[in-house]
């Protein structure tokens, strides 16, 4: 199983990115793939998430509205857009995959996922 992230950069406040997790090794029309992020020192946090099992989406409080996740099978790649941009977004951000359904209560814990990829740096500036 691999997962890697792309679409990181700098942007200034205000704008957007999109990062893209490509998957491989396991049937993609069932992947649970959760994006996280972290600043150094700090733990890493849940940003959002989506099952594959039934298009259920998640998004932390401190991202909704601005972020969104979606799926696209034809690639076997999950995509992050993010609008709206601030520099508390600024962080490594990494895709992460379940083998477990997750539900509201349980898609932000780290310890659920399987399998990480590598991160991609965001680096937002004001």
């Amino acid at each position: 199983v691999q997962l890697v992230e792309s679409g990181g950069g700098v942007v200034q406040a205000g704008g957007s990115l999109r990062l893209s997790c490509t998957v491989s090794g396991f049937t993609f029309e069932r992947a649970r793939i959760g994006w996280f992020r972290q600043d150094p020192g700090k733990e890493r946090v849940g940003v959002s998430y989506i099952s594959g099992d039934d298009g259920l989406t998640y998004h932390a409080d401190s991202v909704k509205g601005r972020f969104t996740v979606s799926s696209d099978n034809a690639k076997n790649t999950i995509y992050l857009r993010m609008n709206n941009l601030k520099p508390e977004d600024t962080a490594v951000y990494y895709c992460a995959a379940a083998i477990t359904y997750l539900d509201a209560s349980t898609w932000y814990r780290t310890w659920k996922y399987a399998y990480w990829g590598q991160g991609t740096q965001v680096a937002v500036s004001s």
